[in-house]
């Protein structure tokens, strides 16, 4: 038994040295030497070019790495007030909730499959990940071959289910040459990484102009999904194709229209409905009115699905209440705030403002030629459940999710690649910003301080509290993620 176990043992280790693999608790690494000859041929092309192009990415990497410092310095103090304040300043919260999901996203912290990373969303952001990780290293190993240093091979590791990449260096090479030549190497990732994450910001913002010819974009939000257990589900829901045009008498123009609505009607109290007095008392019937736990009132007890309770105010009595089918009352009617909006002619009218609990709202939604959706709930329930494009095709044929598809990629990469290029500037230990930092004190303090050892002293103590700067504001950052 014990000599069938060495046995297999071995043949393991043969496969796993013939594919070049290698397996540890978390961890599975793969690296080759196939793509070498083509790292090679990057690295010397246009080398007047490259030369110019990785001394841009250096002075970059040189200025990320201060600029993270007073980054992560501003988050933590933001984080701190807002911990220690009960109502801390809107502008604040904006500013620190997006530094706080740059840190996290860069160390993926927020990206917990089946936590708080949806599903659906996996894909993007693993290959998001892994295409920005391999940007970063090819940043590395085309500007060492710049600098004439050795290239072994590149790689790909998974780390739990996290994707990376690495390229593996001739360190002998990598130390004999100059602190400037070590600096256009170690900043060369962080470079791609800010260089990716802009191309991507540019095709999302010229995406119009790319999909003109397939898609036409300012006539509305085309819904893409609607969520099985979302309120907007029903035979005079909304559909996958429909073209949302307005939401009350807010046009939508576009998802971003769609989204500021709902967030305005949110914020808004309910709007009112013009209704004639005859149309009222045509309408309107006797029932009982009664007050629900929040304090609103309620005055429909006949458990109809189409029937709403209204109030409205006349010149006696400010506090008046009826049960009005609601889709009769809405349809052909002018939307109001009070009675003043409704006098027009010689007609009496009156401004009937449905009665909902508190933050539920009426909401009229045109998408026509359909009938308009009438819903009731959370604003943002809506949001949360309903998908939409900007993007509508020109022919029946073209797909409604591809613009919807590259939307999304483009803004996680420029996430991901934008938060692995702040990350990896930090001087900390095991990141790139600790060689930025040991090349640029060896490149500047060479003749203040002679003695090396001197210099690698200063050195550490800048990384130990980087190190500690950056551990405080994930710590936090776990904390305003979870917690809040």
């Amino acid at each position: 038994v014990l000599q069938s176990s060495n046995s297999l043992k071995a043949s393991y280790e043969d496969w796993l040295l013939t594919y070049s693999l290698s397996v540890s608790p978390f961890h599975i690494r793969w690296q080759t030497a196939v793509f070498n000859r083509q790292f090679y041929n990057w690295g010397r092309w246009k080398p007047r070019f490259l030369y110019l192009w990785f001394s841009i990415g250096m002075v970059f990497g040189i200025v990320a790495m201060f600029g993270s410092v007073i980054l992560l310095g501003k988050t933590l103090m933001q984080t701190l007030t807002q911990m220690l304040t009960e109502a801390p300043k809107a502008q604040n919260d904006r500013m620190l909730q997006v530094v706080v999901s740059i840190l996290s996203s860069g160390l993926y912290l927020r990206g917990v499959p089946g936590v708080n990373l949806p599903v659906s969303q996996l894909t993007y952001f693993f290959s998001a990940i892994l295409i920005s990780g391999v940007i970063h290293e090819v940043g590395h190993g085309v500007a060492a071959i710049r600098e004439q240093v050795r290239f072994n091979g590149f790689g790909i590791f998974i780390f739990i289910v996290y994707p990376g990449a690495f390229v593996d260096l001739f360190t002998t090479h990598l130390q004999l040459i100059s602190p400037v030549q070590q600096l256009r190497i170690f900043c060369a990732g962080v470079w791609h990484n800010f260089v990716l994450g802009v191309a991507s910001f540019i095709v999302l913002l010229l995406l119009p102009a790319i999909l003109f010819p397939f898609y036409y974009t300012g006539v509305g939000a085309l819904v893409t999904e609607v969520a099985e257990d979302s309120p907007a589900n029903g035979p005079r829901g909304l559909f996958v194709g429909d073209l949302v045009t307005n939401l009350q008498d807010c046009p939508v123009y576009s998802v971003e229209d769609w989204n500021s609505c709902l967030e305005d009607i949110s914020e808004k109290s309910q709007v009112g409905y013009c209704l004639s007095a005859a149309t009222l008392q045509q309408l309107s019937f006797p029932a009982r009115v009664y007050r629900r736990l929040d304090g609103t009132v309620e005055c429909c007890s006949n458990n109809s699905l189409t029937d709403i309770c209204f109030s409205y105010s006349n010149n006696l009595d400010s506090h008046l209440y009826a049960c009005l089918p609601a889709r009769k009352v809405i349809e052909a009617s002018k939307v109001c705030r009070t009675n003043m909006d409704c006098q027009k002619d010689s007609v009496p009218s009156f401004c009937v403002t449905p009665s909902l609990e508190n933050q539920t709202r009426l909401i009229r939604v045109k998408h026509p030629p359909h009938i308009d959706m009438l819903y009731v709930g959370h604003p943002m329930h809506l949001q949360y459940t309903v998908s939409l494009s900007s993007f509508v095709p020109r022919q029946n044929f073209l797909s409604i999710d591809l613009p919807v598809v590259i939307e999304t990629f483009c803004k996680y990469l420029i996430s991901l690649s934008g938060a692995l290029a702040v990350i990896n500037a930090v001087p900390c230990f095991a990141l790139d910003g600790q060689w930025i930092l040991n090349s640029f004190l060896e490149a500047t303090l060479s003749s203040l301080i002679v003695e090396k050892q001197n210099r690698e002293l200063v050195g550490f103590l800048i990384l130990l509290a980087g190190s500690a700067l950056l551990a405080a504001n994930v710590a936090l950052g776990l904390w305003m993620v979870t917690a809040r």
